[in-house]
């Protein structure tokens, strides 16, 4: 997987304008003079936390003493699960924040923008090749980067796609997303398959 492949793939993960509309009401009940600091705070906590996730990946694999067909399987049946609720969104909100309330790590750093399918990647890519730190380091940056510009700019976006574009966008994403998890599911039945064999 090259710079390019992996930064989408984390792109997709992280699902901007999917969490667009969740984002906005999240902001809605806070004051407008604070609503781009919590913004700015929650997307470097986010970065942190991923970024944490990178470099100690490998170490929490040897300490869990957890193969890579582990984490590849596993991060596909998260994004699976996570796909499929992209494109058959569950009715109601899922920031469980009362009216008011500014939000701290929860809900817009974690699981929002740094869910437990982005962590399983970030733990598999540093896994897979972890002569390749760099690279990684720079498809996350990139990913983020693109996704903290949607988010910033969130009632730009919202309004140029309305609602009806954004759940399109996010439920072709979802498709997009249930590929490349199959995909990380058959890689990691495939490398356990030839291990256990070979």
């Amino acid at each position: 997987m090259d710079i390019f492949s992996a930064a989408v793939m984390l792109f997709l993960i992280m699902d901007p304008l999917g969490n667009l509309p969740i984002f906005a009401s999240i902001l809605r009940h806070i004051d407008p003079k604070k609503r781009r600091r919590v913004l700015i705070r929650e997307l470097i906590f986010a970065l942190i936390i991923m970024l944490s996730f990178l470099y100690a990946g490998e170490a929490i694999l040897n300490f869990l003493n957890l193969r890579s067909e582990s984490v590849s399987i596993a991060g596909g049946i998260i994004l699976f699960l996570i796909a499929i609720k992209m494109i058959f969104p569950s009715p109601g909100g899922v920031a469980g924040l009362a009216a008011g309330e500014e939000p701290f790590i929860v809900p817009m750093a974690i699981p929002l923008m740094a869910g437990p399918s982005i962590l399983a990647a970030l733990i598999l890519l540093a896994h897979t090749d972890n002569s390749r730190m760099i690279d990684w380091t720079i498809a996350l940056v990139s990913a983020w980067a693109l996704s903290a510009f949607i988010l910033m700019f969130y009632k730009v976006f919202t309004r140029i796609l309305g609602e009806k574009g954004l759940t399109a966008v996010e439920r072709l994403m979802g498709m997009v997303l249930v590929m490349i998890s199959v995909q990380m599911l058959l890689d990691g039945i495939s490398n356990y398959i030839n291990h256990t064999t070979g």
